[in-house]
């Protein structure tokens, strides 16, 4: 081996003059007397996966306490830096070594390099199109205010601080770069809370793309200040190179990427060659916004910005490229911060780091007051406006690059400064985290005490139902069981078809109303087009005539957050139920793992809306029974065919709303019903109350319907689940077209004893999922019906669980 000599340049700005051996690339092995850490290959993919594990560690640690990803990988990034395992002479001369360092950080710029690219493909600046007032004020003063704030303490402290922090450039660079809101930060920790489709979330979402386009300017003029300290015309060069480069981006490179879209057949993938190419431009635009000085991050996120959102090309790009960058790449940009931040540099500075901190805690502080103010002046309720306070005041990625570029405009020289905005800048978003989580439950509005299920619901009066649509597979069955609901002149049905889309390859969540068109014009046009499950839905329409309105929608928007859209619709629209789709074939998908995957994420949004849904809630388990009858015929229309429904009543109130909505059905002319009421042996198990309601609504259905031959009233009693089960099996005899039964809620344990195991499908509750399982032998769809909880109800149902914990520690309540 040679050796090697070195001149290395500190944060600081001295030269070191290193010796060192050269390594070679790759060990012979260490059974022929090698230390692997000796050769560059194994060292760098021990470092790799040390990177990896700290931070999914740091991040296992941290997620209980609501604390954000970016968080949990500074810490990372910390602890494998000079502030921890980096002190050690061991670790140091042995693991990361100072050119191993030298590796770290230009992977770590590489990753920020492509994390801002990315965060431009998803990136709508249509938001800017039409911003509401509201958000444009809230941005204006969110920013303005800071920098006047800061800007006039750094008056006031300048003499404290070192030559090149005092300087009027180095000061507007602080005060500007600490008071913006940077949308890929907002962006990232909003989507990790699952805020996107809240209503707060998107106010934040559109505040923070405006909020960017006006610090975005600040932060130009500071570079350009900088360029032309000393040097008036190299100010003149970079604002020529800057209107260059944004002009070949968005004026060529721009209709570049509008061709591909064009030359994409509909439903089909972007060519590979196409995406290989895009991802390349990432280097060339950084290695160009590097060359004329312009920031390296700057072309890249410009480029992105450059690329279309959302299918096909954004869409593509990003679930291409999303993992590899955001869990390989931007590691090591943490680590390159955690290399530079040494905790020990502060000990016995804090009379020199003061000024800077008073800077940054005023600009913190009264960008949380201004935008707290201005939220309020719009009569934001007092709980959206603190939490908005909060988000738009969290710190991330874009201040971390910007601490990085103020080293390479020698803004600051001693690491001491550099530590103590990264400490500062975690801080803020450590503490503002939690608080957030805490303040605001996007939950919390469909939480109502008006009731709206089907058992209340005036018997002449218009039912509002909506669809959750995830395919097409769906359509047909909820149009039958819509027919056979037997909408009529005296009680119309409002049906509210809402077709759930991923939300890939951009930001900002969609919600469309194809009737008003209200929602991103431009977008939508990627949703609209050719859309064969709102044709079918029209045409169904047309079928029922005036007795059935159908009125579309479209979400794009997480899984995650897809029951939230579910719920906000069904409560602008006032609901009385919301119907959720579970296919049959998501019963006998054991050994296929791609649907299996698509089930869990269904089985999640059907989770999620059983628990916060503001109206009654109605999943339909769709194994075509309804669906062959109809299309026998040439037409939607029902006449002359004889449909067969069971209700099994067990009591509670799912029971009585399933039993509300199969008295429905029993109008329709050829619908016949058997009710089976399910009852204890001498009563036992049963709860008072619930028994008392109960008798009232079999009563009251049974004199109602006292006098129609096709429905049939019948008792049966039993000790434990397996008589359950047996009844059951007694009465299928395999001519039933539809199972309908209540979910769980109010149903006396005795009926279930000894059903535990029917747990797989709970969504459906246990009979639920038993008449829809293989193990009854029937081909009969099944409904299964959960009555809305009233707020009241929610909070009784705590107060009750709780006071059992008190009572019987240790014991489990549901």
């Amino acid at each position: 081996m040679e050796d090697m000599i070195k001149l290395e340049k500190g944060i600081d700005g001295q030269h070191k003059v290193i010796c060192r051996v050269y390594q070679d690339s790759h060990s012979p092995g260490i059974f022929n007397g090698k230390n692997p850490l000796q050769f560059s290959f194994p060292l760098l993919l021990l470092e790799i996966s040390l990177i990896i594990v700290i931070t999914r560690i740091v991040r296992f640690i941290l997620k209980p306490l609501k604390q954000p990803r970016i968080v949990s990988e500074v810490i990372g990034g910390i602890i494998i830096g000079p502030s921890c395992l980096g002190r050690s002479k061991t670790f140091s001369a042995y693991v990361f070594t100072d050119n191993s360092a030298f590796v770290m950080r230009t992977i770590g710029v590489l990753g920020f390099v492509y994390f801002l690219f990315l965060c431009g493909v998803k990136m709508d600046l249509m938001t800017m199109a039409k911003p509401g007032k509201k958000q444009i004020c809230i941005a204006f003063f969110g920013i303005v205010i800071p920098i006047v704030s800061s800007g006039i303490v750094a008056v006031l402290v300048r003499k404290g601080l070192p030559q090149e922090l005092a300087a009027g450039s180095s000061l507007w660079g602080v005060t500007s770069s600490v008071a913006i809101t940077a949308f890929p930060v907002i962006y990232t920790i909003i989507k990790e809370f699952n805020l996107l489709s809240s209503d707060l979330g998107r106010v934040a979402l559109s505040t923070a793309i405006i909020s960017d386009v006006i610090g975005m300017q600040g932060l130009v003029g500071f570079e350009a200040s900088k360029q032309g300290e000393g040097r008036p015309m190299a100010a003149v060069w970079y604002i020529l190179s800057l209107i260059v480069v944004t002009t070949f981006i968005f004026n060529g490179l721009r209709f570049v990427m509008l061709w591909i879209v064009k030359a994409t057949p509909e439903g089909k993938p972007v060519e590979q060659t196409y995406i290989v190419l895009i991802l390349l431009g990432v280097m060339v635009m950084g290695f160009i916004s590097d060359f004329l000085g312009l920031a390296i991050g700057n072309a890249p996120l410009w480029y992105g910005l450059a690329i279309p959102d959302g299918p096909p090309l954004g869409a593509t790009i990003v679930e291409k490229s999303e993992t590899i960058i955001m869990e390989i790449l931007l590691p090591f940009s943490y680590v390159y911060i955690g290399l530079y931040t040494d905790i020990f540099s502060l000990s016995g500075r804090w009379s020199s780091l003061k000024p800077l901190f008073l800077i940054v805690v005023t600009a913190y502080l009264t960008k949380i007051l201004a935008t707290l103010a201005v939220a309020r002046f719009y009569n934001m309720p007092p709980r959206e406006s603190i939490a908005l306070s909060l988000i738009l005041s969290l710190r991330g990625q874009v201040e971390l690059i910007l601490f990085i570029h103020w080293i390479d405009f020698k803004v600051i020289r001693q690491p001491a400064y550099f530590t103590l905005m990264v400490l500062m800048t975690t801080s803020v978003t450590a503490i503002a985290s939690p608080l957030i989580n805490f303040i605001y439950d996007p939950t919390r509005p469909y939480m109502i005490n008006k009731r709206r299920n089907i058992q209340h619901n005036p018997p002449n009066a218009e039912l509002r139902i909506v669809l959750s649509i995830h395919d097409a597979e769906s359509v047909p069955g909820f149009i039958s069981l819509l027919e056979v609901s037997n909408p009529n002149v005296s009680s119309p049905f409002s049906v509210y078809a809402l077709r759930l889309i991923e939300l890939i390859g951009r930001a900002s969540p969609l919600f469309i109303d194809h009737e008003t068109r209200d929602g991103d014009s431009y977008v939508s046009e990627n949703y609209t087009s050719s859309n064969p499950i709102h044709n079918a839905l029209k045409f169904s329409h047309e079928s029922e005539g005036e007795y059935v309105e159908i009125h579309p929608f479209t979400s794009v928007s997480p899984k995650k957050s897809m029951y939230q859209d579910i719920c906000e619709l069904a409560l602008t629209k006032k609901a009385s139920l919301i119907i959720l789709p579970f296919h049959k074939d998501w019963l006998y998908m054991e050994n296929n793992i791609e649907g299996v995957a698509a089930h869990k994420n269904v089985q999640s949004i059907n989770f999620n809306v059983l628990n916060h849904a503001p109206c009654s809630v109605a999943l339909l388990v769709d194994k075509g029974s309804l669906k062959g009858r109809l299309h026998n015929s040439c037409s939607f229309s029902m006449h002359h065919i004889n449909h067969h429904f069971a209700v099994l009543f067990l009591g509670g109130p799912d029971a009585r709303e399933a039993l509300a909505f199969a008295d429905r059905m029993t109008s329709h002319p050829d619908v016949s019903l058997l009710v089976i009421r399910f009852l204890s042996h001498d009563g036992e198990g049963d709860d008072l109350i619930e028994k008392k309601l109960d008798d009232g609504l079999v009563t009251w259905f049974w004199v109602k319907n006292e006098g129609n031959s096709k429905v049939t009233y019948r008792e049966v009693v039993v000790q434990n689940g397996e008589d359950t089960l047996g009844a059951i099996q007694a009465i299928n005899d395999d001519s039933f077209n539809l199972w309908i039964v209540g979910r769980k809620q109010g149903i006396n344990p005795v009926l279930l004893q000894g059903l535990q195991s029917w747990s797989e499908h709970q969504e459906l509750g246990v009979i639920g999922e038993y008449v829809s399982s293989v193990d009854l032998g029937t081909t009969a769809s099944v409904l299964v019906v959960k009555q809305q909880i009233l707020r009241d109800q929610r909070r009784a149902s705590r107060l009750a669980r709780a006071f059992k914990d008190c009572v019987r520690p240790g014991t489990r309540t549901d």
